[in-house]
């Protein structure tokens, strides 16, 4: 195995190129397996987890059936996060420069775009909750924030104590942009050995308050028949596979650090669908315990804060869960689409510059609206985007593993001379089956979110978003082989060769 070298600068194209989107040579690559397993507990463990698992049983299911939606939904996801992760481990490429494979050197952007919004929609939300744990706190210690003037239009559902919050909230996930992402490292730390201990404490609290888990785990599912049933666990599997369908993509910018494949297959297995379980299983008990406690279930854990009686212990948890849902927003939903603006400019967008564009685009997408209830949640939210992404999941696995037999040219990845450029930097291919994937769920998503009424358009054709992220990837992904078929691959792109003088890294 030879070692991989920095891209030839005679084969790259200044505006296709810049550090952050090199390949990392491979005495550079660190990760083993337990770096990725660490990465995906660290994840994992985040309020949108806790409220993810909890929003299924607001929606009416039972412990046993949103544990098993929520296993089946990680463990589908694993497959597209591995078959991804593998690029990026051998090649040492992220994410964008992937994409230049299968949908062109220029047409990259597409994807990539489609990628980076969706995690400015989760920059939103996450700072969206840590704004609001510190409004929880404010409002303890003055009430009157909680009486200020109206400012915003009663359609925007904004209250103005909580939008100072947020502001302010956003306002300190700018400053760390600002200061770089160095910066964040003690609160990764912070968060890795809070948060677990918060929710034990939670989970404990719970079960003394709940009077023992088995009159918890003794709640009823509220489905009155079994069709009730699937009409609810259909959509809500598909929104599983939603939540992490956009890593699903870009772990690309994580696995080119892996030191082998193995380390980044095992790591993920490891780490994604245990860590995703067993946290949703402190959010489900806790959940369905409010309902025991309280009368009703409460299903954000910020709110459930809330009403516990000491000011002290209440201000301690609301400032941990915004110290720790900061350090979540940087990591997870910074550093992935700063690749992504990126690859529009190369040379003139940084790290900097791209986590004010996603904090900008954070607060246009109103995150407030999009998690107050949990069908907004699940079904416009976590489904509507898996429509966009599965299909782009669907092209690149298909070109990658079917079309280029898993061997790429990467000097030419780098260039608008060379394969990927298509002839005009788009791969029509791509974008055709693009569209194909996306068009079949667009009636369910505009009938889901009231722009066209029920029963405007065929029932079957709605019925089809249930399944959005799974329709977008095996129709995008099929239109795309067949349309492939008919164009002539080079026998050198099946071989793994020397070309160029840069050398493949690990198979």
């Amino acid at each position: 195995m030879q070692d991989t070298s920095t891209t030839p600068t005679d084969a790259r194209d200044s505006q296709l190129f810049s550090d952050d989107l090199a390949a990392i040579p491979l005495n550079q690559r660190t990760w083993g397996t337990w770096n990725y397993a660490a990465l995906w507990i660290s994840m994992s463990l985040c309020i949108p987890t806790y409220m993810l698992a909890s929003s299924l049983i607001e929606g009416g299911m039972n412990w046993w059936q949103s544990i098993l939606t929520i296993l089946l939904g990680n463990t589908i996801v694993l497959i597209p996060m591995i078959l991804n992760g593998r690029a990026g481990a051998k090649y040492g490429i992220p994410f964008p420069v992937f994409a230049r494979a299968s949908f062109g050197v220029t047409g990259a952007n597409i994807p990539a775009m489609l990628r980076a919004i969706i995690a400015c929609g989760w920059f939103g939300i996450q700072t969206w909750i840590g704004g609001y744990a510190l409004y929880q706190m404010v409002k303890l210690w003055v009430p009157s924030v909680d009486a200020l003037p109206q400012v915003f239009p009663a359609s925007w559902s904004l209250q103005t104590g909580p939008a100072i919050l947020f502001l302010l909230f956003w306002l300190l996930n700018m400053y760390v942009v600002y200061l770089g992402v160095d910066s964040i490292k003690k609160l990764l730390v912070f968060k890795a050995f809070f948060l677990p201990a918060a929710a034990l404490a939670l989970l404990f609290w719970a079960i003394s308050a709940g009077h023992g888990l088995g009159p918890i785990l003794a709640q009823p599912s509220k489905f009155k028949s079994v069709s009730q049933f699937w009409a609810f666990f259909f959509p809500s599997l598909t929104g599983m596979v939603g939540f992490w369908a956009t890593l699903s993509l870009n772990i690309p910018d994580f696995t080119r650090y892996a030191i082998s494949q193995r380390a980044q297959v095992m790591g993920q297995a490891i780490g994604l669908p245990t860590s995703m379980t067993l946290f949703s299983f402190i959010g489900v008990v806790v959940t369905s315990a409010t309902f025991i406690i309280y009368g009703k279930t409460i299903w954000d854990p910020v709110a459930l804060a809330g009403r516990f009686d000491s000011k002290v212990l209440v201000s301690i948890a609301m400032i941990a869960v915004a110290l720790s849902t900061l350090a979540t927003n940087i990591a997870a939903n910074i550093v992935s689409p700063a690749n992504d603006f990126a690859n529009l400019s190369p040379q003139k967008i940084n790290f900097k510059t791209g986590g004010y564009i996603t904090g900008l685009i954070g607060i246009l997408i109103f995150p407030w609206k999009l998690i107050a209830d949990p069908s907004g949640y699940i079904f416009t939210w976590l489904v509507g985007y898996s429509g966009l992404l599965g299909p782009i999941g669907g092209i690149m696995i298909a070109d990658y593993y079917f079309i280029r037999r898993q061997q790429l040219q990467l000097n030419e990845l780098y260039s608008f001379k060379g394969r990927y450029t298509f002839g005009n930097g788009f791969n029509n291919a791509a974008i055709i089956a693009l569209i194909l994937g996306i068009l079949p769920n667009v009636p369910g998503f505009l009938t889901t979110i009231g722009v066209i009424a029920q029963g405007a358009v065929w029932p079957w054709l709605v019925y089809l978003y249930n399944y959005a992220w799974f329709v977008g990837f095996f129709i995008s992904g099929l239109s795309y082989l067949v349309m492939m078929q008919k164009q002539k691959i080079t026998v050198n792109e099946y071989m793994n060769v020397e070309e160029g003088g840069y050398h493949v890294g690990i198979n």
